[in-house]
């Protein structure tokens, strides 16, 4: 599963925002911040971890749950393309405008002449 599909569930995005809030958390702490059920927590969490957003560590008897910091990046990357490709679109607009607005100018001026 990508980034984008992971991150599309809002239990996930909230165990994310958990996380980065947090550092890092147990499964078992994790668990205890929501309603839903410990196996469908543990379910969205190997989503993520699929996905490559989070990683996991065991210690001892816990696993403990972390940001990773590179599905960020690429998930920033792709974003940082789309503003720039919305940014040269507009542009590109604004420049199509300005030349009908002179040409409209300029029809104008000779209907006055």
């Amino acid at each position: 599963m990508d980034i984008f599909n992971a991150l599309a569930e809002p239990t996930r995005r909230n165990i994310v925002e958990l996380l980065a809030s947090n550092g890092e958390l147990s499964a078992t702490a994790i668990y205890s911040k929501f309603k839903v059920s410990a196996p469908a927590i543990s379910q969205h969490l190997k989503v993520l971890k699929e996905a490559k957003i989070v990683d996991v560590e065991k210690r001892a008897q816990q696993r403990v749950y972390f940001i990773n910091p590179s599905a960020f990046l690429e998930l920033e990357d792709w974003a940082k393309k789309m503003s720039r490709l919305w940014c040269e679109r507009f542009d590109r607009l604004e420049e199509f405008l300005d030349r009908e607005k002179k040409a409209k100018s300029l029809i104008k001026f000779k209907e006055k002449i």
